[in-house]
């Protein structure tokens, strides 16, 4: 999927929109299946001819079902054109480059996490749920999710008070300098563990 700003280096709305059109492309820059793009259709009038660029600057949306091209109309601060991509992409990106509170969580999982808290029931079963939910996940998703069954064990294993240490553990980490990919999985597991 990519969104485009096609642009002419003279217009001052281009260039007005720079700087927020970098900051964009940074923040969505961990996700594999999105672009964020820009082409200068004064430039290659061939490229804008092709997708109907009349003025500048023309933001479109190619998604799997918009070869074409869908124009944007929205917004041009960066809220809106992440809640854009957001929206078009699937993603759950804030206006930092964080992941949102609920990437990784999977609700059927956050209420196990609760029953194995509060110990409804007994805590082998509980896993085995968590276990079963998690085969039903594809891809990252299932990869997230088992991060929940990780805890779980490891609560097992050294008791309720590893969790205080996890998540500081990881909130320490989350305040360093992390690679773009750790930031996520960081974040995700501070998401899961929000949950227990």
């Amino acid at each position: 999927m990519f969104f485009v700003e096609f642009y002419a280096p003279w217009c001052g709305h281009c260039k007005s929109l720079a700087p927020t059109w970098d900051k964009l492309s940074s923040i969505f820059k961990n996700e594999p299946s999105v672009v964020i793009a820009n082409i200068d259709a004064d430039k290659y009038k061939d490229v804008g001819g092709k997708y109907g660029v009349s003025g500048f600057p023309t933001l479109k949306w190619f998604g799997k079902d918009s070869k074409d091209g869908k124009p944007y109309n929205g917004g041009r601060d960066l809220s809106e054109l992440v809640r854009h991509v957001n929206q078009e992409a699937g993603t759950k990106r804030k206006t930092d480059g964080t992941l949102e509170e609920s990437v990784g969580r999977v609700t059927a999982l956050d209420e196990l996490a609760k029953e194995f808290m509060s110990n409804a029931g007994s805590r082998a079963d509980t896993i085995k749920k968590a276990e079963a939910e998690i085969a039903k996940l594809t891809g990252t998703a299932q990869d997230y999710a088992s991060f929940y069954v990780k805890y779980f064990n490891a609560i097992v294993k050294k008791g309720d008070d590893f969790l205080k240490g996890e998540k500081e553990r990881v909130e320490n980490i989350l305040k360093g300098s992390l690679a773009p990919n750790k930031l996520d999985e960081f974040t995700v597991r501070k998401n899961i563990l929000s949950q227990f």
